[in-house]
């Protein structure tokens, strides 16, 4: 059977009156809309509730679903250790899910859970729609740390499960907005927050799921959202169908976005292949960035691909700028794919003859060796961009009123540990951030004795 109807409901846990103590109040307009929802649902009566969730077992480079037969939680760690809620899962659909996704080559399934018990993401809604309705079934699925892309077509492996096991479902994808609304709220204001917001809404309220992939990674990231991936899931769920949308209600009081809408599917539409069209986009834009490569980018991109293609280093090609060939210096080369960090390796100071060597070696370990991703694979080559940083020596600084984070990069030495930042990164907008980043991935811990130097760059791209 088709999916019934898909719906993006906030998670707050002061919409639960126990936890709110009078404060739910305060989102009169979004917890109307949940209780109508629910009201529907109980209407509806589906077998099996999706729960799409971002606080459950998060993993940068897998999906991870709940298994088991079944799961409890409460909201103790709000204060209503009274308030619990118990379901059970829909074992037939998770292990459908987890075999379409292997047959897919989503990385997706069961493997890996670190905490059983049911998250706040997943029981504020669930316990709107269990007040009027409990006799279904759930599947748990969280977000992961992959691509707007991936996310979407682990929407589409879910469809194919349900209508593989004939199952009549409904889809909540678990989403609060932005939480940097409000100067005096929790998380503080950035301007991403509300532009983020509108955005969403407005992409929601069409059902425009195309302008969804549009919304940049670095406004996403400022915003402090939680929301976005669980929709794309949801939105890769109703690929190729017609589909009618209502933004039911959006409000923000606590200075966190909550917003509500329903997607009604209403049938098969070949013209809605949303990630095709999103696919051509990426590419034809990154054709236009390709022709304007500089030697520098050119170079790191080129090595990155032989190597790949061949499994042998790339030699230095003729043409490059003299600088390239007679002059050595640190390298970092960072490769990005739809707006995120896919790989970045770097040398502080020269480890090569020159520029063009040190290029060509870090690209290759930026794309390979980053032990914070996967390799690359030569599916995804096309869809990356490159940017390299040509470093001049470091100086050694006394303090942080030395350093400008969008004119210097930093290096943070305690003993052997030494941590390296760049400078003019998205988010990092004080000296304080980029010291305490940069100890960070050193490793060094709070209290230790540091030293300090600063750097320049010429960046590539």
């Amino acid at each position: 059977m088709p999916i019934l109807k898909t719906y993006t409901l906030p998670h707050p846990p002061l919409a639960i009156p126990a936890v709110g103590r009078g404060q739910e109040k305060e989102i009169s307009a979004t917890l109307a809309a949940m209780e109508k929802i629910a009201l529907e649902i109980k209407q509806l009566a589906p077998e099996t509730i999706i729960y799409i969730t971002p606080h459950s077992t998060v993993y940068a480079d897998y999906f991870h679903i709940s298994p088991g037969s079944k799961a409890t939680g409460d909201f103790g760690r709000f204060g209503a250790y009274a308030v619990k809620l118990e379901t059970t899962y829909d074992e037939q659909l998770i292990n459908e899910i987890s075999q379409i996704a292997r047959q897919n080559d989503v990385n997706a399934g069961t493997q890996g859970e670190r905490e059983k018990n049911l998250d706040h993401a997943t029981m504020v809604p669930m316990w709107y729609i269990n007040k009027h309705y409990t006799d279904y079934k759930s599947v748990r699925v969280s977000q992961s740390g992959l691509s707007s892309t991936e996310h979407y077509l682990f929407g589409q492996v879910i469809a194919k499960a349900v209508e593989a096991t004939n199952r009549n479902v409904i889809i909540i994808a678990s989403s609060d907005l932005s939480h940097k609304l409000k100067a005096d709220g929790p998380y503080g204001l950035t301007p991403e927050g509300a532009e983020f917001d509108a955005m969403f809404t407005d992409a929601i309220s069409k059902g425009d799921f195309l302008s969804l992939f549009k919304i940049p990674h670095n406004i996403r990231e400022a915003a402090g959202e939680c929301g976005y991936n669980s929709l794309m899931i949801l939105a890769g769920c109703l690929d190729r169908e017609k589909t009618d949308s209502n933004l039911i209600s959006y409000e923000c009081p606590f200075g966190v976005g909550y917003a509500v809408a329903e997607f009604t599917p209403k049938g098969k539409n070949d013209a809605r292949n949303i990630l095709e069209k999103f696919i051509e986009l990426t590419l034809n834009d990154i054709e236009n960035k390709r022709n304007m490569e500089d030697d520098y980018q050119t170079l790191a991109r080129r090595s990155l691909e032989h190597v790949i293609a061949s499994g042998e280093l790339f030699a230095v090609p003729g043409g490059l700028p003299s600088e390239m060939i007679n002059n050595a210096a640190g390298v970092f080369v960072s490769i990005h794919k739809e707006g995120m960090l896919r790989g970045c390796i770097g040398t502080i100071s020269p480890t090569t003859a020159n520029i063009a060597q040190e290029i060509i070696q870090n690209a290759v370990s930026a794309g390979l060796n980053d032990n914070r991703f996967n390799p690359v694979s030569a599916e995804e080559l096309p869809f990356l961009t490159y940017k390299t940083d040509i470093l001049f020596p470091a100086e050694k600084i006394t303090g942080l009123h030395e350093l400008d984070v969008k004119r210097y990069g930093v290096i943070v030495t305690s003993g052997r540990k030494r941590g390296l930042l760049l400078p003019n990164l998205d988010g990092i907008d004080t000296a304080e951030q980029q010291v305490e980043i940069a100890k960070n991935k050193a490793g060094i811990r709070k209290g230790e004795k540091i030293t300090l130097e600063r750097f320049e760059v010429i960046r590539h791209g």
